[in-house]
């Protein structure tokens, strides 16, 4: 199974930490944060991994390379403009499907988790498009997202008590983007389009998890993992 790390986003939130350095490689424990995924992926047996980019993308490439150096074989995605995450993923299926239309990890940057990624190796999509982990959900989407009952995904749901938070972890199939015309757009309504057409699996992710989308949060989650590793 290939990986792909989404990382493209200008992390406006972010900022002044991202003026000058992308989102990605800010560092997090002493390595950047875009390193702890590439390492869990590796251990997970994941190394075939494409990382699309758009803002100061030129600095990932000349941080990681070819991904040797942490055990991988890393392919870029350019946008020359950022696509989102749906347009991001499109542009980039040419690479994570060279070898046929075998499903793969997406990963979204930006968040951190001491998740096992080779739990993604078990999945089997069976007839669906997709399975997605969803966490509790934050101080920050308290109405959560999406709703999971007996392993199935649902985009509605009218009691936000009854939701859970997309985690930015999934495993897709190439087929998920059948027919959608390249440019800018979000993943999340092709996902809702699946779920209600029933064919989108979940996963209760119970491990810790952060949306490291703020300094805040940022200097929060340094402080944990320093601590943790004393």
């Amino acid at each position: 199974m290939k990986a792909m790390i989404l990382a493209a986003g200008r992390g406006t939130r972010m900022a002044p930490l991202t003026d000058n350095c992308p989102k990605p490689l800010l560092p997090l424990a002493g390595k950047p944060l875009i390193v702890h995924h590439i390492e869990k992926l590796v251990a997970a047996g994941i190394t075939e991994l494409v990382i699309n980019h758009a803002w100061l993308g030129h600095m990932l490439e000349q941080q990681l390379g070819d991904g040797s150096a942490l055990g991988a074989q890393i392919q870029y995605s350019p946008e020359a403009r950022a696509l989102e995450t749906g347009g991001g993923i499109l542009h980039a299926l040419p690479l994570l499907t060279a070898a046929g239309q075998e499903p793969f990890l997406l990963v979204n940057g930006d968040v951190w988790t001491d998740w096992d990624y080779q739990q993604a190796l078990q999945v089997s999509l069976a007839n669906d498009l997709a399975h997605v982990w969803l966490v509790d959900n934050p101080e920050h989407n308290p109405a959560g997202d999406f709703t999971l009952r007996d392993g199935r995904v649902l985009s509605g749901g009218n009691i936000h008590h009854d939701r859970l938070t997309f985690s930015g972890l999934s495993v897709l199939r190439p087929q998920l983007f059948d027919a959608q015309e390249a440019g800018a757009f979000p993943l999340a309504p092709l996902l809702r389009r699946a779920m209600d057409a029933g064919r989108v699996g979940g996963t209760h992710l119970r491990q810790r998890w952060v949306d490291v989308g703020t300094p805040q949060r940022l200097t929060e989650l340094d402080d944990y993992l320093r601590t943790t590793a004393l």
